[in-house]
């Protein structure tokens, strides 16, 4: 067995240049928003940042960050982007790497946090938070909406031709949306204050940008490699033929904050 199909989080390893080119950032409110909570220049500790598609905006806004990617190639690239002194990376699983206790003014993940084991998602910022301090996590949900015009019911048969069929409870309508963590973290007495902010965040894409959108997430990475490529050839044709080249992705974006309480 490969590490990848051990450990699927391992499979951005092999997806660096397409995750990078066409993943989405995050909304400038959203930042708005998570800055109008933390302290001046916060030290923060970034959970999974692949690329830097959160990242580049919290060094923008004064953040110092330590960054922790399980990926060597992602964390390489990340380097390579950002080459700056107020970001520091850790190659490691967030779960096991050593983390000062009482260290950090905010834990920050976007769109990674979903790969840490329940328990550890409130453990580790138990550990590693100073008294007073932020868990924000930032989670791209899709949702169902008009505004893909009826593509992702439309293109199910494709998904399904390759065992990649939706799976588990439909998307949510917007404002239905509620991300996991807001559960969990109200569920622990270690934590106060949890909200969630929700943004409206579609994204659109040509059929060959959808295809390398398809191409940055993990269960196509783990594909067979014939199968992956025929999910990919065939799904790339459909838009075309179909959709015009042109496909809208509904998202929303939440940012589930709590406090650390003192």
């Amino acid at each position: 067995m490969t590490d990848a199909a051990a450990d699927p989080r391992r499979s951005f390893n092999n997806a660096v240049e397409a995750y990078n080119e066409i993943r989405p950032g995050y909304p400038a409110a959203m930042f708005d928003d998570l800055f109008g909570l933390l302290p001046e220049h916060p030290y923060v500790l970034e959970v999974g940042p692949g690329t830097g598609q959160a990242t580049q905006d919290l060094l923008d806004r004064g953040a110092v960050i330590s960054a922790v990617e399980i990926s060597p190639a992602m964390a390489a690239k990340l380097r390579e982007v950002l080459p700056t002194k107020d970001l520091r990376i850790t190659v490691g699983d967030f779960e096991e790497v050593p983390l000062e206790e009482r260290s950090v003014d905010a834990v920050f993940s976007a769109t990674a946090f979903h790969w840490i084991a329940p328990r550890a998602q409130v453990d580790r910022p138990a550990h590693i938070l100073r008294r007073g301090g932020f868990v924000a996590i930032v989670d791209l949900n899709q949702v169902d909406s008009i505004d893909d015009d009826g593509f992702f019911a439309a293109a199910q048969p494709i998904y399904d031709r390759y065992g990649q069929g939706h799976t588990g409870p439909p998307p949510p309508k917007r404002g239905a949306v509620d991300p996991p963590i807001r559960e969990a973290l109200s569920r622990d007495d270690r934590f106060t204050n949890v909200e969630v902010r929700s943004y409206d965040w579609n994204q659109t894409y040509s059929a060959n940008g959808y295809r390398k959108l398809m191409l940055s997430y993990s269960v196509t990475q783990t594909m067979e490699p014939v199968a992956r490529q025929g999910l990919l050839d065939d799904m790339e044709g459909f838009i075309k033929e179909h959709f015009n080249d042109r496909v809208t992705r509904p998202l929303v974006v939440t940012l589930t904050t709590a406090t650390l309480a003192a």
